[in-house]
C-alpha cells in the first residue's frame, strides 16, 4: 500500500513538475538604435508580447508598431506616417523556434545561450531571421535577451534621399523580455 502510494504522489509530482512549460509577458521591452552622419535615432516599446513554450522550444512575440516611444514627438510621427506606415501596417511578429531549447534548464537559475529561428513580420514584409540570445534563469522567472540587425530595405521600408544621411538603412534591435510562469 505505501509502495502504491508513493508511486501516484511521484506521478502527480512528475505532472505538477511538467505541466507548466510555458512562459510569458505582455511588457517586454524591444528597443532599436539608428546611428546616421547627421543623427542618432532610438526608441523603445515597453507593450510587447512574448510567449515560450519551454516544452517544444516555440516562441512567438507581438507588438504594437505605435507603442515605441521616442525622445522627440516629431520623430514618432515621422516613424508612424512615413516609414511604418502604421495604420496599414499596426504590429511587428515574430513566431520561431529555440533551436536548442533543450540545452535550457527552465527551472535550473543559470545562463543559457541559445540560437533562435523564425520569421519576423514588419512592414507587411516577413523574412527569415536567425539570432542567438540568452535567457537567464533565476527564482523561477526567466530573463530572454537578444541583439540582432535588420536592414530597411528587407522589410520594404523607404528612406527618402533627403533623409539618408538622418536614418541608418541598418538598424540594430535589442529584445528585453522578463518571463513568468504562465498561469493555467
Amino acid at each position: 500500500m505505501k509502495k502504491v502510494m508513493f508511486l501516484m504522489l511521484f506521478a502527480t509530482a512528475t505532472v505538477a513538475a511538467n505541466a507548466q512549460t510555458k512562459y510569458f509577458t505582455k511588457d517586454g521591452n524591444i528597443s532599436f538604435y539608428s546611428k546616421a552622419a547627421v543623427e542618432d535615432i532610438e526608441a523603445t516599446n515597453k507593450k510587447v508580447t512574448c510567449v515560450v513554450d519551454a516544452a517544444t522550444g516555440q516562441m512567438e512575440f507581438t507588438m504594437l508598431i505605435r507603442a515605441f516611444e521616442f525622445e522627440k514627438e516629431l520623430m514618432k510621427e515621422h516613424f508612424n506616417e512615413n516609414y511604418m506606415e502604421s495604420e496599414k501596417f499596426p504590429k511587428s511578429t515574430f513566431k520561431g523556434t529555440i533551436e536548442n531549447a533543450s540545452s535550457v534548464k527552465w527551472t535550473v537559475d543559470g545562463t543559457y545561450p541559445v540560437k533562435v529561428t523564425g520569421k519576423l513580420t514588419m512592414h507587411g514584409v516577413t523574412k527569415d531571421i536567425s539570432t542567438a540570445g540568452n535567457f537567464t534563469v533565476k527564482g523561477g522567472k526567466v530573463v530572454g535577451k537578444s541583439e540582432f540587425v535588420v536592414s530597411l530595405a528587407d522589410y520594404d521600408i523607404k528612406v527618402e534621399k533627403a533623409y539618408t544621411s538622418k536614418i541608418a538603412d541598418k538598424i540594430k534591435v535589442t529584445v528585453d523580455v522578463n518571463l513568468a510562469p504562465l498561469a493555467k
